[in-house]
């Protein structure tokens, strides 16, 4: 059997920040640190986490006065960021810088009098953070019926910002179904749109031509995870979501020659080797990349996490 690994897959660089401000904040501060929701969705990763000291709550009243509080990659709404303030919490914001620019373009939007609109998934918690942040009214769309549906004049000034984790393809057919209802709509560039997420979906796109199976590592909590295996089902591919390999079911191998094999964002690639190794045990297994976009983008950590710089050498006197 054949395995052929999408390039890019896996990890992209907000979970790298906030895993490693998890990390770093253990390693500064010492154990507790209390982490307001799953850092990424990855159940590998927060258990780790834990094992090192991290404790993950839901609700800030559940993390003690002065606790080093850190916040997910998701973001959070203004709300928490006040009641984190109003009890002095010292607090470090993991939030993926892209989530945070869709933060700022929406508040500019409303700031500027337009109705938002919010393409995304109801209760995931980028996009309640978002509906959280923007300062203003905000209407979530996830599909052209949604759009159909809104309550709103033709000729509101309105304007639209997306989830992170869905792709320009995700979102063409609704952004289109906004852009012939309403004739006043501004929205961000495409450019704007998450890179890992349309890099990925583009590599399993890729993939799906040459494969006879798809496994996407990852979350059943994982947005971007879910839609990769979507994509694979569109390309009229067996395509099935696992958490590691363990899940793998020697029963979708029957007839297979090639199987293809990806990872949502927030799944390390530890994962992806694991399934590896158990579709090793159901036999000989030849394991090949495919050509790809390499990415090398870095996001800063906090201030307060950076590494000092080391003093200068003074030269001999």
């Amino acid at each position: 059997m054949r395995v052929l690994l999408a390039q890019p897959r896996g990890f992209c660089a907000g979970v790298v920040r906030a895993i490693e401000i998890v990390e770093r904040s253990l390693q500064k501060f010492g154990a507790p640190v209390y982490v307001r929701h799953e850092i990424v969705h990855n159940r590998h990763v927060v258990e780790k986490l834990k094992g090192k000291g991290a404790v993950f709550v839901e609700d800030l009243s559940e993390i003690p006065d002065g606790a080093v509080t850190i916040f997910s990659a998701h973001g959070v709404a203004q709300s928490v960021i006040d009641e984190a303030a109003s009890r002095g919490l010292p607090v470090l914001d993991a939030t993926c810088p892209l989530v945070s620019k869709v933060h700022s373009q929406g508040k500019r939007y409303v700031a500027r009098g337009r109705t938002l609109v919010l393409v995304g998934h109801a209760g995931h918690p980028e996009v309640e953070g978002t509906l959280g942040q923007v300062g203003g009214k905000a209407h979530l769309v996830s599909s052209v019926e949604d759009v159909v549906a809104l309550d709103l004049p033709a000729d509101t000034p309105l304007a639209y910002v997306t989830q992170t984790t869905l792709s320009v393809d995700d979102t063409r057919g609704i952004i289109a179904a906004l852009q012939a209802r309403f004739t006043d709509l501004e929205g961000p560039d495409v450019s704007d749109i998450c890179y890992a997420t349309q890099h990925r979906q583009s590599a399993v796109r890729d993939l799906c031509g040459v494969v006879d199976l798809l496994l996407v590592v990852g979350s059943t909590k994982s947005s971007n995870s879910n839609r990769l295996r979507e994509i694979g089902r569109e390309q009229g591919i067996p395509s099935y979501l696992i958490a590691d390999g363990d899940e793998l079911d020697p029963a979708w191998l029957q007839g297979v020659q090639t199987v293809g094999l990806t990872a949502g964002a927030s799944a390390p690639e530890e994962l992806i080797l694991d399934v590896i190794e158990a579709l090793r045990r159901q036999g000989e297994v030849e394991v090949a990349q495919m050509g790809g976009i390499q990415e090398d983008i870095e996001f800063r950590l906090p201030h307060e996490l950076r590494t000092p710089a080391a003093p200068a050498v003074q030269p001999a006197q």
